[in-house]
Formats: structure tokens, sequence, C-alpha cells
């Protein structure tokens, strides 16, 4: 079975990536990966019936405590944070323990904060069991929760000891939460990587049809340009903000939406096509590639069209976002296909005109 390594390069905060087939059946590498012998393990109702047992059989010698949170990023509040924080706190946990995320990017994002705060940091380890989340939101160290008038503006930046990307877990993800994934990956291309994106175009088929071997390229690539990116800038002071491309847009969608009907992947598509088509009213992108974009992401079978919020409505919801500066909504868009830059000094008739244009 092939398997991946990529690293995060973070001084004494480093730790691996380890991507492939069967690694929750693997005792070695989990009992090699895992350090801490007190584990809680948070998962939620549908992953954790699924998955929990493997875990915890591979890491018998362990002691290990569980708790199952409801499903779906309606959850994702502090009163479950709460949740999370009682487990811990009943199981005895001190600073040598550690939460092991087994889900989705809801989960990691959860168990990520609450290890960030029970007794002011304990380790955690991502095991993201959804594509999403093995490209995208397991990796960085990015943890939080929604607060109702805005996603994830509650939160800390705590680097997990290792990521465990088992592309086994992915059979049982549904198509929809399978493409939602998809997005992430087309957005490393847009920002950073013009040959991805075409290696893209090249394998939509095979990859949507969810081919082992273009999986884990398809995530190394991903987790790659992303350690990279979160190498140079892991607080998010420059560039790291390219990786929010699409996601001020989708942010308001997810927001105006109601947390859950809307997934994450899927408002990023929108949001992504919007900073595209942005972009090319400024001039900078070719409407030939805003067209390979929508194309890309329609071969995926992703939204490309938003729900129509309102367009005031959209600028206030954008107004919340973490990039923004001096009350100025500072976006990601594309001067050209794998190169991004934050903006904060564009026309503001041009944005209006593309807010205008998709949430009417």
């Amino acid at each position: 079975m092939k398997r991946e390594r990529v690293d995060i390069a973070l001084g004494e905060r480093s730790y691996p990536i380890l991507i492939g087939e069967g690694l929750l059946s693997d005792e070695n590498l989990l009992g090699s990966s895992i350090k801490a012998r007190h584990l809680l393990i948070v998962t939620n109702t549908t992953v954790g019936p699924l998955y929990a047992d493997a875990l915890k059989h591979a890491l018998k010698d362990r002691r290990i405590s569980e708790v199952a949170l409801p499903d779906g990023e309606q959850h994702k509040t502090l009163a479950t944070i709460g949740r999370i924080i009682d487990s811990l706190v009943e199981a005895r946990m001190n600073r040598d323990a550690a939460v092991v995320a087994l889900g989705g990017g809801v989960i990691g994002d959860m168990a990520g904060f609450a290890a960030a705060c029970y007794q002011r940091g304990i380790d955690y380890i991502q095991v993201p069991t959804t594509l999403l989340a093995q490209v995208d939101s397991s990796v960085g160290g990015k943890t939080g929760v929604n607060h109702p008038k805005a996603k994830n503006m509650i939160g800390a930046f705590h680097q997990p000891r290792c990521v465990i990307a088992d592309i086994d877990t992915l059979k049982t993800l549904s198509d929809r939460e399978y493409r939602a994934g998809l997005a992430e990956i087309v957005k490393y291309g847009l920002i950073y990587d013009r040959d991805f994106f075409d290696w893209l175009e090249s394998n939509a088929v095979v990859l949507a049809a969810r081919e082992p071997s273009a999986i884990i390229y398809a995530v190394r690539r991903s987790c790659e340009i992303k350690a990279e990116v979160v190498a140079k800038d892991e607080r998010e002071h420059g560039i790291r903000a390219w990786l929010n491309l699409g996601h001020t847009f989708g942010h308001a969608i997810e927001t105006a939406s109601g947390y859950g009907n809307w997934l994450h992947g899927e408002a990023v598509a929108a949001g992504m096509v919007m900073a595209a088509d942005m972009s090319t009213r400024l001039g900078w992108l070719g409407a030939a590639d805003r067209d390979r974009t929508v194309q890309l992401l329609t071969k995926f079978g992703l939204p490309t069209v938003p729900p129509k919020i309102g367009a005031n409505e959209a600028l206030v919801l954008m107004g919340m976002d973490k990039k923004v500066l001096d009350g100025q909504v500072r976006l990601v868009l594309l001067r050209a296909l794998g190169r991004a830059d934050v903006v904060g000094d564009y026309p503001k008739p041009t944005l209006d005109a593309t807010l205008q244009h998709y949430f009417g």
C-alpha cells in the first residue's frame, strides 16, 4: 500500500502528516506517532461507530476515554467545547494526556480548541476522516468554533503533534462531502501551483471517482502547499491569508444560510468563483482562466452560483471577516492562475458590482 509523508517545519512545533491506506489498522504506526498514554478520543455520532473501535484497538495499550458529539456544523459552538472539557475533567486528564480528533473539520477544529484551552494547552492529534479535513482543516493549527453571527470567530492557533490521514475513511464519505473536499484541493492550484491546477483538470474524472492513487497524490500535493505556506507564515500575517481564497464570500454564504445548510466546501467553491470573477473585473485574471475555474468546479459537481442572500447583507457579514483591517474588507484575489494576492485597495464599485451580480 502506498504511503506518503509531508512535514510541517515549525521548529519545536514541527510535525508529520502521514497519508495513505490502512493507517488506522497499523498498530506500529499509530503507536509510534501518538506518544501520550492517556487519550481522549473526540468524535461524532456518525464517524465514531465506523472508526473509533479500530483506533482503540490499535492503541489498546493506552488508557482511552471517548466522547461522541452530535454531527454537523451547527454544533460547532462554545457549548459543545464545554462537553469536551467536561470529558477531560471527568477522566482526570493531566498535561501529559492528549486529545485525538477523529472526524471531519468540525471535530478537528473543536477538539484542537479544547486541547488548546485545557490546562492552558495539551497535545492533540488529528485523524481526519473527510477529504476536506485531510487536505485543509487538519493541517496548520487553526482551531475554534463559530459565533452565531460569524464563522470561526472564537479560536486559537494550536498545532497538532501529527496528522494521520487514512484515505480508506473516504470510502464511507457521502458524495456530497467528498465533493466539498475537492473544492479545497482546487483552491491550492488556484493560489499557488498552476501545474497542479492543470493536473486536476486532466485527472478530474479519476479523482471524482475516488481512485486511490489520484487521491493520495492530490492530498499529498495539497498538504505540501499548505506546509510551505504555514512554515512561512504560521500566524497569518501575510501569505497564509492566500489559503482563504473564496472564504470571505463563502463564510457569508454559510452564515446567512444557517450553518450546515451549505457545506463549507460548497460555499468555498461558490466563493472562489466570485473571487475569480472579481479578479477578472479588475483586469488581473483572464476571462478564459476564470471560465476554466468554473468548469473545473462544475466537473467536480460543486455549486458555482451562491444563494441570493442580498448584496447588503453579504457585505455586513463579510465585515466580520478576520482579514478586515481598519474597516476595510481585504479579499484574496487572483493575479493569475497559481498566483494569489491579498488586496484591500480595490475599487469599491467593483466589489459592489460583484456582490450585486451574485448575491442580488
